[in-house]
């Protein structure tokens, strides 16, 4: 493999690790591919491209970049009650793959498939064996149009950015000639998990139907390497804002030297902290889940030490259609004389 390879995003692609056999030869650990790890992998599949594997420190068993990408027993074998569909979004999808919540906006999950699947994931139902790998986009685009109240779309997934080019720029062509849709909305971690896949003629695709914003999801500090800054910079420089909504996560940024680097680094590389969510409760990732008093703890800390310009809005989001509630820190209950 030489340097051209590994810039390729097809040779990312095509060389994903996706086998327990092979995870454990790339660890050199020998009991990663048996036993309740298999339960794990036929439960919830994974793939990890090269890139973001590279990341991963050799020998730490608790390194934050493996607890994200690396299948763990914890998975199947503990529960603190979470669910498949923590946000009931099913109830709330008037068409297949199009959840419509607030009268303004809607979100598409345009595609089930990711080129890495996040264990932390509140999707994590999707990746089950027969969910379509592609929804029905015209379907969407006809709801889309039939309802004049929706001016935002936000398109999401699994990834978008793992759909052919073509397919992506007639869809996002298609909604922006609709004439009540204003804004357009990515969500991918694509400039995290494989940045060369932000290339010039993506991009180009991509700026053709501003506005259109960008929201990324970086977790770690350590995700913010020269690759994924170029990454966002191409981005950036084609007019389009990125913003990040990073999810609080136990052992991985749920400490305030940790996040307050994670939210220097973002600002660093012009990328917004715009949302820092609370892992929602779903099945197969209550292991990752903090305290949130916790974590209100940890970003009053940060919001008074550090720029306005680098502090997302700590929320967690509610299921029933309520929406997403802020976790308000108590600073001014705190300075006052109030007993």
């Amino acid at each position: 493999m030489d340097d051209a390879d590994w810039k390729d995003w097809r040779w990312q692609v095509r060389n994903r690790i996706r086998s327990g056999r092979q995870l454990a030869e790339l660890l050199k650990e020998a009991p990663i591919a048996a036993g309740s790890l298999r339960a794990v992998i036929r439960t919830y599949p994974f793939s990890i491209t090269p890139y973001y594997f590279s990341l991963i420190r050799e020998g730490d068993p608790d390194d934050p970049i493996r607890f994200q990408c690396v299948p763990d027993p914890r998975e199947v074998s503990f529960s603190l009650g979470g669910v498949d569909d923590p946000l009931e979004e099913s109830r709330d999808m008037p068409v297949p793959g199009l959840i419509h919540r607030y009268a303004d906006r809607c979100l598409i999950m345009a595609t089930s498939k990711c080129m890495m699947y996040c264990r932390h994931c509140n999707r994590k139902r999707r990746w089950k064996a027969g969910a379509a790998d592609r929804a029905p986009l015209r379907a969407m685009i006809d709801y889309v149009a039939a309802t004049p109240g929706i001016r935002e779309v936000i398109v999401s997934g699994g990834d978008p950015l793992t759909l052919p080019e073509k397919v992506l720029d007639e869809f996002l062509g298609a909604l922006r000639a609709i004439p009540h849709v204003e804004v357009l909305r990515i969500g991918s971690r694509i400039p995290v998990v494989l940045p060369m896949r932000i290339t010039v003629p993506l991009v180009r695709i991509l700026r053709k139907h501003r506005p259109l914003w960008f929201n990324t999801q970086f977790n770690s500090p350590r995700e913010i390497t020269p690759e994924s800054a170029e990454a966002c910079e191409r981005l950036v420089d084609a007019g389009i804002p990125v913003s990040n909504q990073s999810v609080l996560l136990k052992g991985i940024n749920d400490d305030y030297e940790t996040m307050r680097r994670l939210l220097y680094g973002l600002q660093r590389i012009s990328v917004r902290p715009y949302y820092l969510f609370q892992c929602d409760p779903v099945r197969g990732a209550d292991h990752f889940r903090v305290d949130f008093w916790k974590g209100m703890e940890m970003m009053e800390r940060i919001s008074r030490q550090t720029s306005g310009l680098c502090l997302p809005r700590y929320v967690i989001d509610v299921p029933g259609g309520q929406g997403k509630m802020p976790l308000q820190t108590f600073s001014l209950l705190a300075d006052s004389d109030i007993s």
